[in-house]
């Protein structure tokens, strides 16, 4: 339920403040005065789009904010806490700015939040009824819509089993379709597939195979510079004599060795020295050693070797530039292309399967759909029943409404199901679609009389009627009032009208009030009692609001308002 509605600097409203409230609001005012921008104000809480045009002359931006009383554990706090706004207590505020250049920002719960959080907090908060609606109740999808809504429960838990069969069955028959399509496609893909697999495990790359084989080119390449090196260092470091007569490094070590250890008894110093010699000479005749078996190892047919060598790089570098662009990924590339192999190749596999399970899914959205289109029709003959009770309290006593339901040839996501509402005017008409059967006044009280009638089934919180009352007069009048009042017992109701037969029946009455400072005109809101409410009901009945028959026929609607 809304309490209160704030509104700045939107349209011809300067600032206006609107306490709502439970029960029957009437909003009235003179033409031009700004009625509408209640509604466009609610609107744009509840996520319309933003129109720089609504912004009051002037100034540089407008703004609205709601104070809504909300379950603090329901469904609307859930999704405000999930957009990072929260609650005070079961109070929820709404707030959404438009600047003068159409920017706009809206904010949910104390946090800034898209304006689309707005639209989906607005579908369990509030229903605006305007002129619009009445053109799309017009539609076959609205008035399914509406059949549905008053089905309630029942409907709703056979519909969603029906569409998730029949989502189930599109998707099986779309992959089936895609399938058989492009099956020949498929099949060329798999006998590449296979052609590259065995080149692959033909030449049967290893990780890492490249790099080491680069680093063998490499040392077979420089073979006798190896063997020549490893050679004349062996040679330096342990030879008994070398060629130029000089002493080796492993006899000079020696050599130093001695000469310390026969001085070392006359300096402490020494022995260290002499013990760290020794360990040289130990190092140096084990790195001799270990060159004497690198010279031993050294292939003696290195250039065989290496044509190998690079007869098998160039292999794996034709297949990682063939497939990859990498040995690694051409290995994983044999990974992935098998595993896509043996998809391809279970495609007969999977088109049967497919095709019996959307044959069956076929034969199951049918039978559900069944179930549906059975639970609409019971809904469709009390629906049309009802509201035409309810046209008879309306002024249309001799109209007949009638909720017909046809087969279409296919499924769709509701079912196959072609639901018109259509109007008998009176006895011995023929009952006409309301886009050619019903005037604006007529489909007015239609509207009215099918959400009386859904509300008792599918209750909402609040309604907004923006000028419900639109080509009705007199007695029809009358009954609208009754009927909205009957429909604030359980919902909160607000009306934008220009009719005192409807205002009279409200428990609240705001009057859009123009003033005028010579230039810019200006609009406030004021909540109406007593006299004040007479002296306007006055004006809407006869435009004086001082007028001694108005004010005395105001007082009448009032008292017969109060005695419903």
């Amino acid at each position: 339920m809304i309490e209160e509605l704030f509104i700045r600097d939107l349209g011809v409203i300067a600032e206006a403040t609107l306490p709502l409230g439970p029960g029957f609001t009437a909003v009235t005012g003179e033409t031009g005065a700004g009625k509408t921008m209640v509604v466009t104000a609610l609107g744009l809480l509840l996520g319309d789009r933003a129109d720089a045009g609504t912004v009051r002359q002037g100034q540089a931006q407008s703004w609205v904010e709601g104070r809504w009383l909300v379950a603090p554990d329901g469904a609307v706090a859930d999704r405000v806490r999930d957009a990072g706004g929260d609650l005070d207590g079961p109070e929820l505020i709404l707030g959404r700015s438009v600047s003068a250049e159409g920017r706009s920002r809206a904010v949910v719960g104390g946090r800034s939040a898209p304006a689309a959080v707005l639209g989906d907090l607005g579908g369990d908060l509030v229903v605006v009824h305007g002129q619009s609606d009445q053109v799309r109740l017009r539609s076959s999808v609205a008035q399914r819509g509406a059949l549905d809504r008053y089905a309630g429960a029942e409907l709703a838990e056979a519909l969603g089993t029906y569409q998730q069969a029949f989502h189930r069955w599109q998707a099986n028959r779309d992959e089936l379709d895609r399938l058989v399509a492009e099956q020949e496609l498929r099949a060329r893909e798999a006998e590449q597939l296979r052609e590259a697999i065995a080149e692959i495990e033909a030449i049967a790359p290893q990780p890492g195979e490249d790099a080491e084989l680069g680093a063998r080119a490499e040392r077979l390449g420089n073979l006798e510079d190896l063997r020549l090196a490893a050679a004349e260092a062996r040679e330096h470091l342990s030879a008994e004599e070398s060629t130029d007569g000089a002493p080796d490094g492993v006899a000079l070590l020696e050599y130093a060795r001695r000469r310390l250890d026969k001085a070392a008894e006359h300096d402490p110093a020494l022995p260290p020295l002499v013990e760290a010699l020794a360990d040289a000479g130990f190092l140096v005749a084990d790195i001799a050693g270990r060159l004497s078996s690198y010279l031993a190892g050294l292939d003696a047919d290195g250039a065989r070797e290496l044509e190998i060598v690079q007869e098998r790089r160039a292999e794996l570098i034709g297949l990682a530039r063939k497939y990859a662009g990498g040995l690694d990924e051409a290995i994983e590339f044999l990974d992935t292309g098998s595993a896509r192999l043996v998809e391809l190749d279970s495609d007969s596999d999977r088109i049967e399967l497919l095709g019996n399970d959307a044959e069956a899914d076929a034969r199951l959205v049918e039978e559900l759909a069944d179930r549906v289109s059975a639970i609409r029709r019971v809904a469709a003959a009390a629906l049309g029943a009802a509201v035409t009770i309810e046209l008879g309290a309306l002024a249309m006593p001799d109209a007949v409404l009638v909720v017909e339901i046809d087969s279409r040839d296919d499924f769709t996501a509701t079912g196959r199901d072609l639901v018109k509402i259509l109007l008998q005017p009176h006895a011995g008409a023929e009952p006409r679609a309301l886009a050619r059967g019903a005037s604006g006044g007529e489909l007015s009280r239609v509207m009215l009389a099918i959400e009386v009638v859904i509300n008792q089934a599918d209750p909402v919180p609040t309604f907004v009627f923006d000028e419900v009352d639109a080509g009705v007069g007199g007695a029809a009048a009358i009954e609208i009032g009754r009927r909205l009042a009957r429909l604030a017992e359980t919902s909160q109701v607000i009306v934008v009208t220009h009719l005192a037969q409807v205002a009279a029946f409200a428990d609240n009455h705001l009057s859009v009030v123009k003033g005028s400072d010579g230039a810019v005109t200006a609009s406030s809101v004021r909540q109406l009692h007593g006299d004040e409410r007479a002296a306007e009901m006055a004006r809407l009945l006869s435009g004086l609001p001082d007028s001694a028959s108005g004010l005395e026929h105001a007082r009448e609607l009032i008292s017969l308002a109060r005695s419903r």
